[in-house]
């Protein structure tokens, strides 16, 4: 098998030699070239055809965005953004991701990092994940065999819960924005997403959203119309207190290996009675997920599963997950699992 073939692109000599060795060390991947800004990249890209490109958001004479976008508009290849851990640093990602970017990674802070082994393994497991990423736009008059089956509710009330990873960014906004501002139920958000960023993602969202979108906090009263998005760090809970449903944040070390957790949401509502559960799993490698989609079938009396089509899925992990382990309910490209959704609590 051929090696994945990664170019480096950082504005810092010593960043581009740190990321470059990381990716040698690793088994199966190799760095073909760096480049020291966005114009280089772009010519080296076209010079040297590579499978993956890690790409700065700061940068001199063209920064990282700018540069993305001329990436994906004339020579598409899966782009892994490298990010401070600013709030500038943050905004600037998400903004990536919804230009096309298949995920990112916060920058080590150098050589003596603590973390730095934690760092390389993230760095070389996005590598090999976004090698087989989904990058290129799905074509709205295709023909695709989705499946889509009818309800059965029982309740009045519903609780909406979205699990998402790798791309998630793009599709909560595709998803989000043809939400109706008077939507009929709380929804609740996993995001794979560190401290800081799901912030960003929350406010981002919020902006260009009908209904309000805001990061959760502990012990919030859930409403109608409002999307709670689990905090970077923070497992997202609900419980049933005084007849009403309430989000609980903890960090407890779990079996997964994410926190926020989508296992984790879906399990907790797994234990919520008296309501019409629909749980959606969008982009995202691994299984994250399946283990608490599985809970909500077995527990709650009228459940609806949806999954993201591998026809929108920038990683179909996740989705695939639940489609073969679980079983959903709908498989929908991202386009159109909003107006799905608004038809099932209507």
């Amino acid at each position: 098998m051929n090696n994945i073939r990664v170019l480096v692109v950082d504005d810092s000599a010593f960043m581009r030699k740190m990321i470059s060795d990381m990716i040698n060390e690793a088994d199966g991947l190799e760095v073909v070239d760096t480049a020291r800004n966005g114009e280089v990249a772009i010519k080296k890209i076209k010079q040297f055809n590579p499978d993956v490109v890690t790409l700065d958001v700061e940068m001199p004479v063209m920064d990282g965005l700018t540069a993305l976008k001329q990436i994906m508009r004339d020579i598409p290849v899966p782009v892994i953004m490298l990010s401070s851990l600013t709030v500038e640093g943050a905004n600037s990602t998400i903004q990536s991701i919804e230009f096309g970017a298949v995920d990112f990674l916060s920058k080590p802070s150098g050589p003596i990092s603590l973390d730095i082994e934690n760092v390389q393994q993230e760095l070389v497991q996005k590598i090999k994940a976004a090698s087989q990423a989904n990058i290129y736009k799905y074509q709205l008059d295709e023909k695709v065999e989705l499946k889509q089956t009818t309800p059965n509710f029982k309740y009045q009330q519903f609780i909406v819960s979205i699990g998402v990873s790798t791309g998630g960014p793009k599709a909560l906004q595709t998803l989000l924005q043809d939400i109706p501002k008077n939507f009929p139920a709380p929804i609740l958000i996993v995001q794979h997403m560190p401290p800081r960023f799901t912030k960003s993602l929350a406010d981002r969202l919020n902006r260009i959203s009908n209904i309000t979108v805001k990061e959760a906090t502990s012990g919030e009263l859930l409403k109608e119309g409002f999307a709670y998005v689990a905090p970077g760090g923070y497992h997202l809970r609900v419980e049933n207190k005084n007849s009403s449903l309430v989000t609980v944040l903890d960090q407890t070390k779990t079996i997964s290996s994410h926190c926020p957790s989508v296992n984790e949401l879906f399990q907790s509502l797994a234990n919520i009675s008296g309501f019409n559960h629909i749980g959606l799993v969008l982009t995202g490698m691994g299984n994250d997920g399946t283990i608490g989609a599985k809970e909500l079938k077995e527990k709650t009396d009228s459940n609806y599963l949806m999954a993201e089509s591998e026809k929108t899925a920038v990683i179909y992990g996740m989705p695939r997950s639940i489609v073969e382990k679980v079983g959903a309910d709908s498989i929908l490209p991202i386009d159109q699992m909003a107006i799905a959704l608004t038809r099932l609590v209507k």
